[in-house]
């Protein structure tokens, strides 16, 4: 609400310097350090005073004289050397808080694409590919409560070294045939199978480098398509994919579309962007040097790294193509630029009947778009990858504006994090051995070709059971299946909220202990703040009383008398910008300014519980608001959490 009423304000000191003085300008809102200052102020008069070569504080009180009323306005005042201090009327604003006016974000043009997890499809999870898919899922939340519309995409490179490395350790390492990796696939935990041969191969490449032939023999058969090797490639990235879409839904996170590397190469998409770049002539071959028989995108095209003074290679001598020129493929198919599309089959479908749709080669498999969702073509494209593949979405970028798509390059965003590794007293309560050097570490960092990490089926058991135990010991009577779902919602609340908080460009050490905590700046203590004021509720409830009629009792005028006491304003005030949470949150790229101001609101409301007892209260007029309050709080902490993809439970 508090969102709304600044863009009310600020429209009309817009308008009012339009029609006044005939100057259009964006006026710039801020919120003022301290409350005793007003809610919002403004420093239009020093945007003015260069044009208008005077004073500051000279502007600002002849526009205060001649502005006239403002709705939800009670006070302006001129303060400092030109500042406007804006007090609202809290009544007004109190009314609109109760009567809800806050109509749904209009739908917003262009489609949305952010792509994000991106496993490679050899292994189970772990906690660094948690902190992409979180990031991601959020991102898409808040941008869908601001009206944009989001197709949400999940790429499987289910052809690269990765897949080839598992595939060789079947085949050459373990001899299996493809008919005993299926039986594989269906009989064992075939993400955590593949974890530990994935190590082993790494392992056996290392001290026997002539079996790096293996990889090569393995990649050429996949890109193919066709014999043993391709069979068993094949099985091996399904059932991944399956069971990292079955990981990610323990947290809340779906996709719409699962784009596939295969179909990229099968359906020549690359062919057809290799053919656009050469014709353009943004990339050249290289005749000379390093790079000769290259295909090379000039060094001057993007942001370069010394060791890429003489351009970035997308077409290797040998024919292959490199993982940043599929990239760029992919990117002009994501914006419809490419002139190629995929087919399209259902993958999954959930019980709510949302459906997961995945790539194809096959037209005979296709569905038509009549009986599909159209996918790509989109206006605006995120691309959640971590920090260390900054340089290669500089390249790919720079591929858009090579070929003359200036504005899409614009519009393709690298939604950057850092790393997530884990303290060592995580690691050793989940029982991972660390060396003593590791254990005097901040944090450790995970490494799959060394083994060394951490599943995030194992993290995420280990939080519910943690969890568990103390819902288990708070909650002995209530039946064991409800203790269970209620365990697995506070884990899963821990967890995002954790990976949240901390802005994108943070390292995050993960700490089961502090990310479980009922105190703090954790999502346990938002979810409790939430259940307290819906206790709060159901008492009332439980006595037999009513919920009053908050629209007929609390008048404007009754309302400016109970708000009249500063600290219970500003209480209800941190209580109304959740929106404003969102819109800054998207603004800025950073979802962890909506977990900041969840663990505000919850601060806030628990403060409001502490001070004002709300069903003892005999003022009637005061209690009823104060149980209108306790309603409203509830309503937005619910709805702040359920952006960051947190459940508030029925008890803690």
């Amino acid at each position: 609400m508090f969102h709304l009423f600044e863009r009310r304000i600020q429209s009309a000191f817009q308008e009012f310097l339009k029609h006044q003085y005939d100057i259009e300008l964006p006026v710039a809102m801020e919120q003022p350090k301290q409350a005793s200052f007003g809610e919002l102020a403004t420093p239009v008069a020093f945007q003015l005073a260069r044009q208008w070569k005077r004073a500051p504080q000279q502007i600002a009180q002849e526009i205060v004289q001649r502005l006239g009323p403002v709705e939800g306005v009670a006070a302006l005042e001129v303060a400092g050397n030109g500042y406007i201090n804006i007090r609202l009327d809290r009544g007004v604003y109190g009314r609109a808080l109760l009567e809800g006016q806050s109509a749904p974000p209009a739908p917003k043009p262009g489609k949305i694409i952010v792509e994000h997890t991106n496993i490679n499809p050899n292994k189970a999870a772990h906690i660094g590919h948690l902190r992409n898919a979180v990031l991601g899922d959020t991102f898409v939340r808040l941008l869908r409560e601001t009206g944009c519309q989001v197709e949400v995409q999940n790429y499987i490179d289910n052809t690269g070294v990765q897949v080839a490395d598992v595939v060789a350790g079947f085949y050459f390492l373990e001899k299996k045939t493809p008919a005993e990796v299926e039986q594989l696939t269906r009989t064992t935990r075939f993400d955590y199978l593949c974890w530990d041969l994935y190590a082993r191969i790494s392992q056996h490449f290392r001290e026997h480098p002539e079996s790096l032939e293996w990889r090569k023999t393995t990649l050429h058969a996949i890109e193919e398509g066709h014999g043993e090797l391709a069979q068993i490639g094949h099985l091996v990235a399904d059932a991944i994919v399956n069971c990292h879409l079955n990981t990610m839904g323990r947290i809340g996170i779906r996709y719409d579309l699962l784009p596939r590397e295969s179909e990229i190469l099968q359906l020549k998409f690359w062919a057809q962007a290799f053919e656009l770049l050469k014709q353009r002539q943004a990339i050249y071959l290289e005749t000379e040097g390093k790079n000769k028989g290259c295909w090379v995108m000039p060094s001057a095209a993007f942001q370069q790294e010394a060791e890429e003074e003489d351009g970035k290679v997308i077409v290797r001598s040998n024919g292959t193509v490199t993982y940043v020129g599929k990239d760029i493929a992919y990117q002009l198919w994501k914006f419809g630029l490419l002139g190629k599309d995929f087919y399209y089959r259902v993958w999954k479908t959930y019980e709510d009947g949302h459906r997961v749709w995945v790539s194809t080669a096959s037209a005979a498999e296709n569905v038509s778009e009549d009986q599909r969702p159209s996918f790509g073509r989109a206006w605006q494209v995120y691309n959640v990858i971590d920090s260390r593949q900054s340089y290669l979405q500089d390249v790919v970028v720079a591929g858009l504006r090579q070929l003359g798509y200036a504005e899409q390059a614009e519009r393709s965003i690298h939604f950057s994090y850092e790393m997530v590794a884990l303290s060592p007293r995580t690691l050793a309560e989940l029982g991972v051995e660390l060396s003593e050097e590791d254990r005097r570490r901040p944090y450790v960092e995970v490494s799959g070709r060394k083994g060394l990490g951490v599943k995030a089926d194992d993290l995420i058991d280990k939080l519910v059971e943690t969890a568990q135990q103390e819902v288990d010991s708070r909650h002995p009577s209530e039946p064991a299946e409800q203790r269970r779902h209620i365990a697995e919602q506070i884990a899963v609340g821990a967890l995002r909220y954790f990976l949240l908080k901390f802005t994108r460009n943070t390292v995050i050490a993960f700490d089961f202990q502090e990310a479980l905590s009922f105190e703090g700046d954790t999502g346990p203590y938002v979810q409790y703040a939430a259940v307290r004021a819906r206790k709060i509720l159901e008492k009332l409830q439980e006595r037999g009383e009513p919920m009053p009629d908050f629209e007929k009792l609390l008048s404007r005028e009754a309302l400016a008398r109970q708000l009249a006491r500063e600290d219970f304003w500003q209480l209800l005030l941190a209580a109304s910008k959740a929106g404003l949470a969102v819109e800054r949150s998207v603004a800025t790229g950073e979802p962890a300014h909506v977990a900041r101001y969840a663990f505000t609101l919850a601060q806030a409301f628990n403060s409001f519980y502490h001070d004002y007892p709300v069903l003892t209260e005999q003022d009637p007029e005061k209690r009823t608001l104060l149980l209108w309050a306790t309603q409203y709080f509830h309503r937005q902490l619910e709805w702040t959490l359920s952006v960051l993809g947190i459940a508030t439970p029925p008890y803690m």
